[in-house]
Parts: C-alpha cells; sequence; structure tokens
C-alpha cells in the first residue's frame, strides 16, 4: 500500500496541555467475530478524533440459514506499573474506554470478561477471594490492597502481583502498596446474523491519547533523536518538518511551542469475515484548529468539508494500523500551520 503523510488542522481544544513529560496511548481498535464463511463485511465507516471514535459497520449474511456467532470489542491491556503513566479515559470504571454499541439502532447490552495476570499467570482467583477489583488503576483496588491481611501482602509481593507504592505519606514513609498486575478486559455478545440479510452494528468509544509535554523528535535546531521512527509510523512530510523548523525559529528558546497528543488504531485485528476485506472502508479524520497539525499513513486522503478529511477504498484489507500524530500548539499567539 503507498503511504505519504497528511498534514492536517485538528480540532485539540478538548486537550488539555500535558504538564507530565509522556503519557503513552492504548491501542484499541473495532469489532472482532468469531470465524464465519457466511457473513460478509459490506462496510465500515470509521471516525476517529481526540474525543471519541465511531465506527458503524454493515454485515450481510451471504446463505440461506442464520448464523449464531460470537462478537468481540478488545479493549487494551493495561498495566499497573506505576512508573508508566497511560492515557485512561475514565480510569476509576471498568468500562475505561466508555464503550457502547448499538445493532440495528437498539442499544445492546455486551458482557465484560476480564482477567488479571502477573508474570502471565492469570491470577484473577487470587483478586476475587480478597474482593480487590481487577482495575489497576482504579482507587478502589488500592484501598482493598491496604485491608490485605500481612501474610497475603507478602505473598503478593514476592509473586510479582503488586509492588511498593513509591508515594510517601506525612512522615516519608511508603504509603502502602500498588497494583503491578496486567488487566485484560473484552466485550463480547452472541449476535444473529439472519439468513440473506443486513445487520448494522455501531460502536463508540473515548480514544486513549497519548501525549508527550514537547517535540520529542526535534532539539537543538534539527530532527533527532525519535525522527526516525516518526517519519516511518506517521509518514511525516516536507509541509509537517517545514512548519516545525519555523516555529521553532520563530522562538526565541529555539524549540518549537508544541506538544505532541498520539491515537492509535488498531486496524489489522479483524478479517474474520466471508471474504477478509471490507466491501466499502472510510476513515474520517476530524479536522479542527488550523494552528495544529497532525500526520498520519494513508493514501487519497481528500479534504471533504470544513472539518473533516476523509479517505475511502473498495476491497479494502486492511495491513496496517493507523497511528495519528498530533502537534498542538502550546502557544496560543502561534500562526497558522498551512
Amino acid at each position: 500500500m503507498l503511504r505519504f503523510g497528511l498534514t492536517l488542522a485538528l480540532v485539540l481544544s478538548a486537550v488539555p496541555a500535558l504538564a507530565n513529560d509522556s503519557i503513552a496511548e492504548l491501542g484499541t481498535g473495532g469489532l472482532i467475530l468469531s470465524r464465519s464463511d457466511a457473513v460478509a463485511m459490506q462496510s465500515e465507516d470509521l471516525f476517529i478524533s481526540p474525543e471519541k471514535v465511531t465506527v458503524d459497520y454493515a454485515f450481510h449474511n451471504n446463505t440461506d440459514k442464520d448464523v449464531d456467532a460470537i462478537v468481540a470489542f478488545p479493549m487494551p491491556d493495561i498495566s499497573g506499573d506505576p512508573e508508566e503513566m497511560p492515557a485512561i479515559p475514565e480510569n476509576q470504571s471498568d468500562n475505561f474506554l466508555g464503550f457502547e454499541v448499538t445493532i440495528d439502532g437498539a442499544p445492546a447490552k455486551p458482557q465484560l470478561e476480564q482477567k488479571a495476570f502477573a508474570l502471565g499467570i492469570d491470577i484473577s482467583a487470587d483478586l476475587k477471594a480478597h474482593n480487590v477489583p481487577f482495575n489497576p488503576f482504579g482507587d478502589a483496588a488500592k484501598a482493598a490492597l491496604a485491608k490485605l491481611p500481612q501474610a497475603v501482602t507478602e505473598d503478593w509481593m514476592n509473586r510479582g502481583i503488586i509492588i511498593e507504592d513509591t508515594a510517601l505519606d506525612s512522615n516519608g514513609q511508603i504509603a502502602g502498596y500498588a497494583p503491578y498486575w496486567q488487566l485484560r478486559s473484552t466485550y463480547w455478545w452472541r449476535s444473529i446474523f439472519p439468513a440473506n440479510k443486513d445487520v448494522r452494528v455501531s460502536h463508540r468509544y473515548k480514544p486513549s491519547v497519548g501525549g508527550t509535554s514537547s517535540v520529542s523528535f526535534f532539539n537543538e535546531g534539527q530532527f533527532q533523536g525519535s525522527y526516525a521512527a516518526y517519519k516511518t509510523r506517521y509518514c511525516m512530510d516536507a509541509t509537517l518538518e517545514n512548519a516545525v523548523r519555523k516555529a521553532a525559529k520563530d522562538n526565541p528558546d529555539g524549540y518549537p511551542k508544541f506538544y505532541e497528543n498520539r491515537i492509535a488504531y488498531i486496524l489489522t485485528t479483524g478479517g474474520n469475515w466471508a471474504t477478509g476485506s471490507i466491501g466499502k472502508f472510510k476513515l474520517t479524520v476530524d479536522k479542527g484548529n488550523p494552528k495544529a497539525l497532525v500526520s498520519f499513513c494513508g493514501d487519497n486522503v481528500k479534504k471533504v468539508g470544513p472539518t473533516s478529511f476523509e479517505m475511502t477504498a473498495d476491497d479494502f484489507y486492511p495491513d496496517h494500523d493507523i497511528d495519528i500524530l498530533i502537534l498542538n500548539p502550546s502557544d496560543s499567539n502561534t500562526g497558522d500551520a498551512n
């Protein structure tokens, strides 16, 4: 697939400036079906912005018999390492992406399956036995750890389930213990695909938007550091690079006044339908503030309105994921990027 960079403008007013150096984005994708040679994906309409991701599917059962299939939405894994800083939209909830789904316009109630792992070993039963919530970033989990018997605490420390909390209390002592396990979450439901009929499934969630408080690939007047990796991953083009150079030149301190935001969408996990390809695929990236830059890889991307850019393809086979880099001005006086 031919890949090229696209420099656009994106609305980022809802994304705050980052006080910390870097926050990691969590790659999230779409729906996965149990393997079926009967159900085809006629179309997928994907919309991505820093505020929301929406995906509309049209499936068609090509046979004369109803198909009973499992449909799943894998949530990104979360690792409870206090040294890491993943971007979690709703970190106190098991539904930490605010996932919602409708089938033919009616709200569905998918089941949530969650498991916890430490050193690759399923420790879900251990957490349940001591009433410890699975979400490693939830306040409830940390509070539950403080109530564990000392023998259990020592055992879990030895097994890599928890670690000492790096935060200190008012006396300068370790305040307690922090989760160190990995959480795997999947929403799933059974869906009937009637014979020779279409089924329309739509879902939405809040994306995990990673960020860095500055431009990580430009320093001391030149592109360096992660530049080569970024150029490959985000298809950065000359327009974006020239804008970064100009922003650095215009700043007396010599660095470009941008902070990074990153969105990762996993497009390659699907394909368990009749043809393996998507009949009609459409990707829309939200456009906004002309002072922000964005770069991502795509084919024949076109501006279709004042706030939207679109890529379409027929018989589309998803052979790579979608990574979006946003450079948002940290100085409101920065001039237009275009």
